[in-house]
């Protein structure tokens, strides 16, 4: 059981400023930032969960069925990641490439401390063992002063060469057209070893210039994610469930004829077009494993949004599902979402495991939380920028769907501008 406690918040820009310096304290931190991009399944501004009580941490060995459990038994609210490689768990796959980052599969906590922010209101909702601590918290938090150290540049360096990856692109297209595949999403890592970095910093950096829908800090002791993942992979809501799979981008201009031409050009792309879709039909046939009978719908096929670095081209398949199947039995049938693995999905996993260079890992898995009632949010983790301190390893991978249609060169050039975030920030 929760103690809640409510406060008016009358500057929310910087008390989220405040709320994140002042958690930075603890071993476990998950805080999830909307920055009041509009949406229309928002379910808040910001929500930070902190000061882990109870939690699970696994490799990918019956991942799903011991988070099941977990998630039943607790029956409150738990903040946490599925890393890419969970994909083990559901099918006969594998991951053999390399691992910088050395991350758990799968890991969730119970948090002690859970804060959300809707407009100038702010609720707190703690354990009730603890809840004496909520006004000191909360004038220690207004009244903490915001510092930041400042980072020195680091040298990035790419996994893959740019011959390698048009290589590597060429093996693909030939996969196509054999039929093996329809589409596959091909990632290449960029890094960099002992490096010393603060990530807190580097996070508000990258948040400034992304200000991404589902941005994400997350800290687990020496383990940190700081997102600007523009993507929902999956949300439940009482029995509607939510997918939002992006396919298809292009470059934000300063001039504004520029831009409407880029934005424009996107729309009307055959090319990325055709990504989008075939994600849609996977995503469909994922959440009919769920759904009630006749009640996956397709609310927006090919919407156009745009964000601070680049337009992109978002779908939003929904469902219905019966209040006796699982929360995590959604997530389990879906998962790893169809944008980031391609169509049929498990054939384009095992050819994108046998061509890329680096475990994706907790990049291209998912970042989010379950409520106590068992609904649930998570996003893609894209755009993001993965740190381990003890070994000092700092990793970001890109990617883009590879379809019958791809040139090699522009799939390239999509990949840096993605990258192009992440990139500034670092060095």
């Amino acid at each position: 059981m929760r103690t809640l406690l409510s406060k008016f918040i009358e500057n929310p820009t910087h008390f989220k400023k405040q709320l994140l310096q002042w958690a930075n304290s603890y071993r476990e931190v998950v805080f999830l930032d909307s920055n009041s991009y509009p949406q229309k399944y928002s379910s808040f501004d910001c929500v930070l969960a902190v000061d882990g009580f109870t939690s699970i941490k696994t490799d990918y060995h019956n991942a799903f069925e011991d988070l099941k459990q977990y998630q039943g038994q607790t029956k409150d609210w738990l903040f946490g990641y599925l890393s890419y490689d969970l994909k083990n768990d559901t099918e006969d796959l594998y991951s053999a490439n390399f691992d910088g980052l050395e991350f758990p599969e799968l890991y969730f906590f119970q948090p002690k401390k859970l804060f959300i922010l809707n407009g100038n209101q702010l609720e707190m909702h703690y354990l009730r063992f603890c809840d004496d601590e909520m006004e000191a918290d909360y004038n220690d938090i207004i009244n903490g002063s915001l510092y930041s150290e400042v980072s020195t540049g680091i040298a990035i360096q790419q996994r893959i060469s740019k011959e390698s990856y048009i290589a590597k692109i060429g093996k693909m297209l030939e996969h196509i057209q054999r039929g093996d595949i329809y589409e596959a999403n091909f990632c290449m890592e960029f890094y960099a070893e002992k490096a010393l970095i603060n990530p807190l910093e580097v996070y508000q950096k990258l948040n400034t210039i992304s200000e991404a829908p589902f941005s994400v800090y997350l800290k687990n002791e020496n383990q940190f994610l700081l997102s600007a993942s523009p993507e929902r992979y999956l949300k439940k809501v009482d029995s509607k469930v939510i997918s939002q799979p992006i396919k298809g981008t292009s470059k934000r201009f300063s001039e504004s004829d520029l831009d409407d031409k880029s934005k424009n050009d996107l729309e009307s792309n055959e090319k990325e077009r055709s990504e989008n879709i075939m994600i849609v039909d996977l995503v469909r046939n994922d959440l009919s494993r769920t759904a009630s009978k006749g009640s996956v719908e397709v609310e927006e096929l090919c919407g156009i949004y745009s964000f601070q670095q680049v337009h992109q081209m978002i779908s939003t398949i929904t469902s219905q599902v019966e209040n006796t199947i699982s929360p995590v039995e959604i997530v389990r049938t879906t998962f790893p979402m169809g944008s980031m693995t391609g169509a049929p999905k498990i054939s384009a996993m095992n050819i994108i495991e046998n061509l890329e260079e680096t475990k994706r890992g907790l990049y291209s898995g998912a970042v989010g939380y379950f409520t106590p009632n068992g609904d649930f949010d998570f996003n893609v983790v894209i755009r993001s920028i993965l740190y381990n301190s003890q070994n000092q390893y700092v990793s970001y991978s890109v990617g883009s769907a590879i379809t019958s249609l791809s040139e090699p060169e522009k799939e390239y050039e999509e990949c840096l501008l993605k990258a192009k975030a992440m990139f500034a920030v670092l060095s």
